[in-house]
């Protein structure tokens, strides 16, 4: 059986039909007007302050004083002086430091370690230790500075239990503040990571790891040549959020020690708030709120290149 086509005459053209694109027809100005409220509230509260903030940046803009009155354009004047100023160093080591301690190295090892334990546990454990966890998590930051602070202080449990057992109190708010600090923010934030790898872990299918055991791969083994390649996209993802929400941690560290003492726990934004705020230099600690923005665009930069080339597209 023939299927007739279709014929036409000589010099007659065939109209083609209308490519239609993914979102449909194309936008016109009536189909635009329900976008518009949602145009201008992006305009308003989100391109309008960063605008605002970047010509907030180079002039001598400030709370009191001469800038308040007349503030006046001063170009890369307050970059300049932020990279001549000691203390400004300083917050960007210590930002550096408690960054890597408590995102790069706690929260993913934690959250990793955490993940693999509720991935062998039964029900129950995993019901208590995910509560645990994700109780921490949803605490309001305020609330657990001020638990981290009764416990790293001088009376606090962590000297209580540790004189239980004969061993010598330590005052760690004091004496090494970037680590309490670090700890806590280990404490609250491991939760997140913890989920992000349990979910990575359960898209891994389990015949790989049975052929890696029948090949004669130990656990150790298994979890370096498998489970790590496997979960790279999860891995870069997580260390990129995590580092982008310590990076402006500020109630926590506030809470807890204020930054000190002499400003051994004054990390980037909280030498930005003492800047604007105690000082009240706004233009000076707008421009180090954008060297901080960035840093989390640089390191967010060098995470992307972690992931496979087929994630990147």
């Amino acid at each position: 059986m023939t299927t007739a086509t279709p014929t036409t005459t000589a010099g007659a053209q065939v109209p083609t039909p209308r490519r239609r694109s993914r979102l449909g027809d194309r936008l016109t100005a009536v189909r635009a007007v329900p976008m518009l409220p949602a145009g201008i509230l992006l305009v308003v509260f989100m391109l309008g302050p960063i605008l605002y903030s970047l010509y907030l940046a180079f002039t001598d803009s400030a709370i009191r004083g001469e800038g308040a009155s007349d503030t006046s354009f001063v170009g890369f004047t307050n970059f300049t002086d932020a990279f001549t100023d000691a203390d400004f160093w300083n917050s960007v080591v210590l930002t550096l430091v408690f960054t890597l301690i408590s995102a790069v190295i706690g929260q993913n090892v934690l959250g990793m370690l955490l993940a693999l334990l509720m991935e062998r546990a039964n029900r129950l454990m995993t019901f208590t230790v995910t509560s645990i966890v994700i109780a921490a998590w949803i605490l309001p930051e305020v609330v657990a500075g001020y638990l981290l602070y009764t416990f790293f202080a001088d009376g606090g449990s962590l000297n209580t239990l540790l004189t239980s057992v004969g061993l010598p109190g330590q005052d760690l708010l004091f004496s090494a503040p970037i680590i309490a600090v670090s700890f806590a923010n280990i404490w609250r934030g491991a939760a997140f990571s913890m989920l992000v790898y349990s979910a990575a872990l359960s898209s891994v299918p389990g015949d790989v790891y049975e052929s890696a055991a029948l090949d004669g791969a130990g656990p150790v083994r298994r979890f370096v040549s498998v489970t790590i390649p496997l979960l790279r996209p999860a891995i870069a993802t997580n260390l990129m959020l995590t580092t982008l929400q310590t990076l402006s941690v500020f109630g926590l560290i506030f809470i807890m020690t204020g930054g000190g003492p002499a400003r051994q726990s004054q990390t980037l934004p909280l030498y930005m708030y003492e800047q604007a705020f105690s000082y009240g230099q706004l233009g000076y600690g707008t421009a180090v709120a954008l060297l901080l923005l960035l840093i989390g665009a640089l390191a967010s930069v060098a995470y992307l290149r972690l992931l496979p080339e087929e994630d990147k597209r």
